[in-house]
């Protein structure tokens, strides 16, 4: 006999917020937002989706089968807006990259519970750093059919298989790193950088504009001083005098 199964309802609800913040604090608002926008600009020339703070469905007709990890990476999904991650709307890739800023407020149980729920729904590499007490640890496989292997402080520097990215273990806590050794700075960064090109770009507009005015009123100058002498000329004519002559 041929098995046959339900269809599954359209009517079922997928919440895209839980109502809570997404970070505990400013450290790990700071790491969340770094790791995402970093993300972006290594893969903005790739079809990947990097998404921060978003419910991941993985199993459709199930939406209480959730998470909401700090960062997504989904190779091979287009970027762009969503409300949530519902993995059979995304060709069934599941993330292949999760990365999670431990708070203080985190409980053993919690992360246990990230890390079988990752482990379970197909994530390749998994990264849990604490950067109040500068704890790193990480799940990695490079098939969701194998087990994870553990990745800890002792293994760095470690490459990520799947981005190419380091991961260092510096003095003042965790570092990563692009694939070509330029480190993931803060985004404020970047606008930092931007606000002074701006700044050197309108003054050197300031500059041109100047030695520009300053060129026009010489030139104006050299018109009236030529015209000053016209007259005197002609006055000079006038009285019967040739200029020439002078």
């Amino acid at each position: 006999m041929v098995q046959t199964h339900p269809p599954v309802s359209s009517d079922l609800f997928y919440p895209e917020s839980d109502g809570q913040p997404m970070a505990e604090n400013t450290i790990q608002y700071r790491w969340i937002v770094c790791l995402t926008e970093n993300l972006r600009h290594l893969l903005v020339d790739q079809a990947a989706f990097v998404g921060a703070d978003l419910f991941w469905y993985p199993v459709e007709g199930s939406p209480g089968i959730v998470m909401a990890p700090d960062v997504i990476v989904a190779l091979g999904r287009p970027s762009g807006d969503r409300g949530s991650y519902k993995q059979w709307e995304e060709g069934n890739i599941p993330p292949q990259v999760v990365f999670e800023i431990v708070s203080p407020g985190n409980t053993v149980e919690e992360i246990l519970k990230k890390e079988q729920f990752y482990t379970r729904y197909g994530v390749l590499e998994i990264f849990f750093y604490k950067p109040e007490t500068m704890d790193f640890w990480g799940l990695v496989r490079q098939d969701p059919q194998d087990p994870p292997t553990l990745l800890f402080p002792l293994n760095l520097p470690w490459k990520s298989p799947t981005l190419g990215i380091h991961f260092v273990m510096e003095s003042e806590g965790l570092a990563v790193f692009y694939p070509d050794g330029g480190r993931f700075e803060d985004p404020q960064t970047w606008l930092t950088g931007w606000n002074q090109t701006a700044q050197e770009r309108d003054q050197a507009v300031q500059e041109r504009d100047q030695t520009a005015q300053e060129r026009d009123r010489a030139v104006q100058e050299r018109d009236q001083a030529a015209q000053e002498r016209d007259r005197a000329w002609e006055r000079l004519r006038q009285l019967g005098i040739d200029p020439s002559q002078l």
